[in-house]
């Protein structure tokens, strides 16, 4: 019923009433990827993160039954002990409504992410260009996820706001789910199922250090999809998680992919002012 009343809101209207209007969309139908879309990213070395996969070509990557799924696997490759895969959209977009549906790994460690990251480095190296994180989810909380905002001077001054872990009564792992995130140029906003967790204000100075002269600034410019599931690191400290994941435990992981349906992006269409989706507390959304 959630899905059909997105559907609703996203542009399933006349001329004079449309607002949302879906712009881009994979659905992974065939049984390959289409590289028109998407590119790989591949390499090791922690991603920054102390991370311990090293992403791939296309061996972790599956189009099938109308799906893509990323895969997981114990094995050594550019002197890691996992490997992954990590895809960045082709297209990239200012503004909108993102969408995608998935179901989440299960599992020691396991950290999918659906993100959005800056075309191009225009106020400087991450995270002064920005970034949008739009779930993230570590794979032993299946009842948890977040979204942030990475923003500031470039690392190692970098700053971030965000929901934090936020619980819900899901098992992410166990069903389909949507992730979406509204930007605008005065807020982004979180939302699962269509229903909205989590609001930033961007309408103010977010300089903190880097060379941002206008409010809004640096989410004012195109960002691309960033699709990946990660094992281990910075994501999972040991005074919380306990000893990072060995490949021992890795090889009973229990659903050691990230499952997505499909990406969406939509924009507004209309002259009228933006609508906001239902808000509602996480914790008693039933």
């Amino acid at each position: 019923m959630l899905v059909t009343i997105v559907l609703a809101l996203m542009g399933v209207c006349g001329p004079a009433s449309c607002d949302w209007v879906e712009v881009w969309r994979d659905d992974f139908n065939g049984s390959s990827l289409n590289l028109n879309n998407w590119k790989f990213e591949t390499g090791g070395g922690g991603w920054g993160n102390n991370e311990l996969e090293y992403y791939t070509n296309d061996q972790n990557v599956d189009v099938s039954n109308g799906a893509l799924t990323i895969t997981v696997k114990v094995e050594n490759n550019g002197g890691q002990s996992y490997t992954s895969s990590r895809l960045n959209s082709i297209p990239a977009w200012t503004y909108g409504y993102f969408q995608a549906r998935a179901k989440l790994p299960k599992g020691q460690d396991l950290w999918p992410a659906i993100w959005l990251y800056p075309q191009s480095d225009t106020y400087g190296g991450w995270a002064a260009s920005g970034e949008i994180d739009i779930m993230e989810y570590r794979g032993q909380v299946v009842n948890t996820t977040e979204g942030t905002l990475w923003y500031g001077a470039q690392s190692p001054n970098q700053v971030s706001m965000g929901s934090g872990d936020t619980a819900f009564f899901y098992d992410f792992s166990a069903d389909y789910h949507v992730f979406g995130m509204q930007w605008t140029n005065t807020s982004i906003s979180w939302l699962v199922d269509g229903q909205q967790y989590y609001t930033i204000n961007i309408n103010q100075n977010l300089s903190n250090g880097a060379p941002y002269t206008a409010n809004g600034q640096p989410f004012d410019k195109p960002f691309y999809w960033v699709l990946n599931v990660a094992v281990g690191g910075d994501y999972f400290p040991a005074n919380v998680y306990g000893p990072p994941v060995t490949t021992t435990q890795a090889s009973q992981w229990p659903q050691p992919y990230l499952q997505i349906d499909y990406v969406s992006v939509s924009q507004w269409q209309n002259n009228g002012p933006q609508r906001n989706l239902q808000r509602f507390r996480p914790r008693n959304f039933q």
